[in-house]
């Protein structure tokens, strides 16, 4: 019998952004199990393939697009519901039996007892993926994080199976709630290298040699943590930092405290957008330094993994799983002895370090691989 799987949460496809978006179209990419239909939600205001309420192909799938609400923020919840509401009159007219709703992230799950009653009395299944911990991140207002907070613990308590992209969110959820039906199935990486023989990017600050950050430009990715202890080291090497600053109230909250602009060596180059350009940048660097906190598999983590000799990674537990012994870690008090100690490494130490970065994409962050785990635990399902 054919499985049925509705995807709701990410934006929809064609990926126009990261995250769950490359996700979604990376496990409809690379699909090899025929029984297995995708059936995609997909904002209307990011698509251009179809009406609302109408439905197109896509490499395979299904996609139906939602008309979203013009409500401010809770729209994102409106998205999900009217989207549940949509695939389940899918699965009445066209009569699929045992269908499975798999829902990205936890914005629905304050009301989310109401949906799976629904999904389980049309015969379906609930999985849940609860991304990182969003409610810790400092971008969301007091108030919403306590929903979001409260909406993870709903999804927990409702959801027939969680999907936890990393081990560390499974012992979170494990400690937090006590015993969760759950399966760890992480996040994907590409194995692709850059062509390119230069950066417009690092002509145009007139960079060559340096250490490297590239991520959301939020607190909880530790800018102030990475800064400081840059500033207090006698490296001769520069920072660049590729992150969405332009226009963001934190960057000048950040200059004020640290005072990163007397420092020439730091150099802010706002967002780099094309991929392949990015890929450069990544391989080109001295180091990569990671200071995520809050997440689970940190897409960009895996990148600098294949792309980067030397990582430098906050030692929290989502990283450690992630990256095992294929990087350095450091915590906020040991930073700038653990840049002492690349500094030194010698070429042989440093290959040593990437060969066991690729072991670790080839055994465990293919796509290839990622997606071969979806679609068995589809089919068991």
């Amino acid at each position: 019998m054919k499985k049925h799987v509705f995807i709701i949460g990410s934006r929809g496809l064609p990926a126009k952004y990261g995250g769950f978006e490359t996700f979604v179209e990376e496990l409809v990419k690379h699909q090899n199990n025929k029984n297995i239909k995708y059936h995609v939600a997909c904002q209307s205001e990011n698509s251009d393939m179809a009406l609302p309420g109408e439905h197109f192909e896509y490499l395979g799938a299904d996609c139906f697009v939602i008309k979203l609400p013009k409500i401010g923020s809770a729209r994102v919840i409106a998205y999900d519901i009217l989207a549940i509401n949509a695939a389940l009159k899918y699965c009445k007219k066209e009569e699929i039996k045992e269908p499975i709703f798999y829902i990205l992230g936890n914005t629905i799950g304050g009301m989310i007892g109401h949906y799976a009653t629904k999904i389980h009395k049309s015969g379906g299944k609930l999985l849940v993926n609860p991304d990182g911990l969003e409610w810790k991140r400092t971008k969301w207002s007091g108030p919403i994080r306590r929903y979001l907070k409260y909406a993870e613990r709903k999804m927990v308590q409702h959801a027939d199976l969680i999907i936890s992209d990393n081990a560390g969110i499974k012992s979170y959820l494990s400690e937090e709630y006590g015993i969760v039906n759950s399966k760890i199935i992480a996040y994907g990486t590409e194995k692709i290298n850059s062509n390119l023989t230069e950066s417009k990017t690092l002509v145009k600050y007139k960079v060559s040699d340096y250490y490297l950050i590239v991520g959301r430009f939020v607190p909880e990715n530790n800018y102030e943590t990475l800064i400081r202890n840059f500033m207090k080291s006698s490296t001769t090497r520069d920072l660049v930092i590729v992150t969405n600053n332009k226009g963001n109230p934190y960057f000048e909250e950040l200059r004020d405290k640290t005072q990163f602009d007397k420092d020439p060596r730091i150099k802010f180059v706002g967002t780099v957008y094309d991929q392949d350009e990015l890929r450069f940048i990544r391989q080109r660097a001295f180091a990569y330094l990671h200071g995520h906190e809050v997440g689970g598999t940190n897409p960009g983590l895996l990148e600098a993994m294949w792309s980067t000799e030397v990582n430098i990674v906050l030692g929290v537990d989502f990283n450690r799983t992630t990256a095992g012994d294929s990087v350095l870690y450091f915590d906020k008090e040991n930073l700038l002895t653990i840049m002492a100690v690349v500094e030194n490494l010698t070429d042989t130490e440093r290959k040593n370090l990437q060969h066991k970065a690729h072991q670790m994409i080839d055994e465990k962050y293919t796509w290839e691989y990622i997606c071969e785990e979806y679609e068995t635990m589809f089919t068991s399902c």
